[in-house]
């Protein structure tokens, strides 16, 4: 009896050893997962930040530095007949894209 008793005691402890190292295993290894997450996680924001920033400031030059554009009038093109072949132009082009839309 006593033999059995003494079985007993060592399957138990070898087991309660064995389930100890697997459960300090996958504990070991769900923090690390956690670390690389969170180290992952700051990277990119500041990352981001940083891109954010970065654009920020590109326009904001922009806006320091307008771009202009200077437009002469030249005398000998009289603006009214440049609109009506403007106009004259435009409705050309709806007709044509009528005429291709209908063909489809």
């Amino acid at each position: 009896m006593s033999n059995l008793l003494t079985e007993a005691f060592i399957f138990g402890k070898a087991f309660a050893e064995v389930m100890t190292e697997k459960v300090e295993h996958t504990l070991t290894n769900i923090l690390s997962d956690i670390g690389k997450f969170d180290a992952e996680t700051k990277q990119r924001l500041e990352e981001f930040a940083r891109e954010v920033k970065a654009r920020a400031e590109a326009q904001k030059q922009q806006s320091n530095n307008p771009t202009t554009i200077t437009v002469t009038a030249d005398s000998s093109v009289d603006l009214q007949e440049l609109l009506d072949e403007l106009r004259a132009e435009i409705a050309r082009l709806k007709a044509e894209l009528n005429t291709y839309r209908q063909k489809q």
